[in-house]
């Protein structure tokens, strides 16, 4: 798969924002940095000072490179050329998740303390309609989508199960920003638990279409030998 600069460009720009940031903020942060709050919006866990500032930047460049090798190692690499911009779209998406989410911890650094509650929700939400967005363009592969036994063998099975998870991914990304618009904890849990229910759902409807391909295609290595 070829790179676009333009979408590399602005990953390069994020990503070394991050990590000037948190070089910028070593000397005035306090020991201790809050990563982790609960549903209502109050500081639950704390991290040392390299870990607070420099663990979501080093998380976010991981993801970047190992979002770059997936397509040379997939064995049905050949398909990533089919939905291109989709991948390169939720490359960019999940790093500029990363970085809200770091501006977040920084703020809180700083005592400037923003609105978990309402924010994270809003962008675990607007992540999410991205994704189902995108879901629907995705080619049949071994990494990136809704791989279960019978999309990864049946063509019709994949599509069909992309396509209503499309939809699902939708609705529930603008469920959780309702959620942060609210501010009702109860409605963030039901969120959650309505993702568990979902990606069980899109399995069973998964199996249920493949069942129904008279194409679908045995794994390799599960035919009975001669």
């Amino acid at each position: 798969m070829r790179l676009h600069w333009r979408t590399e460009l602005v990953q390069w720009l994020v990503l070394a924002g991050m990590l000037v940031v948190a070089a910028a903020s070593w000397r005035g942060a306090p020991d201790r940095i809050p990563v982790h709050w609960n549903v209502r919006g109050q500081v639950d866990d704390y991290a040392g000072k390299f870990e607070g500032l420099f663990g979501i930047p080093l998380l976010a460049l991981g993801v970047y490179l190992l979002f770059l090798v997936v397509p040379r190692i997939d064995p049905g690499r050949a398909n990533y050329q089919r939905f291109t911009t989709a991948y390169h779209t939720l490359r960019v998406a999940m790093v500029m998740f990363f970085a809200a989410i770091y501006g977040v911890i920084v703020l809180w650094s700083r005592g400037i303390e923003v609105s978990v509650s309402t924010l994270v929700p809003l962008l675990v939400g607007a992540l999410f309609v991205v994704f189902g967005n995108l879901l629907g363009k995705v080619r049949p592969n071994w990494f990136f989508g809704i791989r279960t036994p019978w999309t990864l063998s049946s063509k019709l099975a994949w599509t069909r199960t992309h396509r209503a998870g499309g939809w699902f991914f939708v609705i529930l990304g603008f469920a959780f920003m309702l959620a942060g618009l609210l501010r009702v904890p109860w409605f963030s849990i039901a969120a959650m638990v309505a993702l568990f229910a979902g990606t069980v759902g899109l399995a069973i409807y998964s199996y249920c279409v493949w069942r129904t391909d008279p194409d679908k295609i045995p794994p390799s290595g599960t035919l009975p030998g001669p």
